[in-house]
């Protein structure tokens, strides 16, 4: 039998039921993770994911800096080498108005990876807020909140972006926004159901009975916890943002030329010639594709890397 100071030392050590942390709360020592001590043991978890986040970050640069790259102007035209092959002046062949091929693919990175970086930022940054402030709020607001995100739903997210830019009219603005809507439904889902299940935890409630404002909750306690999920959102929504542009501009529905992207440059040499020369498609299409799996590789990266469940997956890739 158990003695009297047996039970009282039960008492004063308390319960040792473990307690559940909430992905996004920093673990003891979790600060060793941030600054170059987390980006090398990021590239040590999944070096296919840092080729592809350098990838990225090359491409970037390469758009960024393209007026110096580039050997051509993308929007001048010369008749007299009209569908030329790929040569040691022109590497990836011209188009059917005399146009590099390389120049353009070099500028339509920029669009390309504008569009998407802005959309997706936009869309989930909605989708942050929106998602926060329902999950902490609840009741008859969040009800139809959820209402309105089901009608989004509804409609297929290309679909969606169509109805918007024929409502709207084409351009580059109209095509960030209509991107962005779509990211919401999704980012709001996710990170709503972050914020209820952070909610009722017990530093939230002692923060609310010592006289918390809202407000201060929100943007202390609940928010913080929702930036882990944020950052994997963003990351893998980017290799969706670029095909939905690209879609987009492939049905003539995106940017208007002579702005060169790739989804206009193969939507346009098709539009022209039912069979058109190789070069014109296969250089265009690379691009397009390595660019999404490169997208595709670094959102997944992300997402074993800040989710501890995951973490350590990809390494034996």
């Amino acid at each position: 039998m158990r003695t009297a100071a047996d039970k009282a030392a039960t008492l004063r050590a308390g319960p040792s039921a473990p307690v559940a942390v909430p992905l996004g709360t920093p673990a003891v020592g979790s600060g060793k993770r941030r600054g170059p001590g987390g980006l090398l043991r990021f590239a040590r978890s999944s070096p296919l994911g840092t080729a592809a986040g350098l990838f990225l970050i090359a491409l970037a640069l390469t758009a960024l800096f393209a007026d110096l790259l580039t050997p051509y102007d993308p929007l001048v035209t010369n008749y007299g080498i009209s569908r030329l092959p790929p040569t040691a002046d022109h590497l990836f062949g011209a188009d059917n108005m005399g146009r590099d091929i390389l120049s353009r693919i070099v500028y339509g990175a920029r669009v390309s990876l504008f569009v998407a970086l802005a959309s997706v930022l936009i869309g989930d940054g909605t989708g942050l807020l929106w998602g926060v402030v329902s999950g902490y709020v609840g009741g008859r607001a969040d009800l139809i909140s959820q209402r309105v995100l089901d009608a989004l739903l509804a409609f297929p997210g290309l679909i969606l972006a169509m109805l918007l830019l024929v409502a709207l009219g084409a351009g580059l603005p109209t095509i960030i926004f209509a991107i962005a809507v779509t990211r919401i439904p999704l980012s709001t889902r996710v990170l709503r159901s972050v914020a209820l299940s952070t909610r009722n935890l017990a530093y939230v409630e002692a923060a609310r009975t010592l006289g918390a404002s809202p407000l201060r909750i929100l943007l202390r306690h609940i928010t913080p916890q929702c930036i882990a999920p944020f950052l994997v959102l963003v990351s893998a929504n980017i290799g969706v943002a670029i095909t939905t542009e690209a879609a987009l501009s492939f049905l003539g529905i995106g940017v208007p030329p002579p702005t060169p992207t790739w989804g206009n440059m193969l939507g346009g040499v098709l539009a022209e010639s039912f069979k058109p020369p190789w070069w014109l498609v296969v250089y265009p299409g690379l691009a397009l594709t390595t660019t999404v799996l490169a997208a595709n590789l670094f959102g997944d990266a992300v997402r074993d890397f800040l989710d501890p469940r995951l973490r350590g997956r990809v390494t034996g890739l």
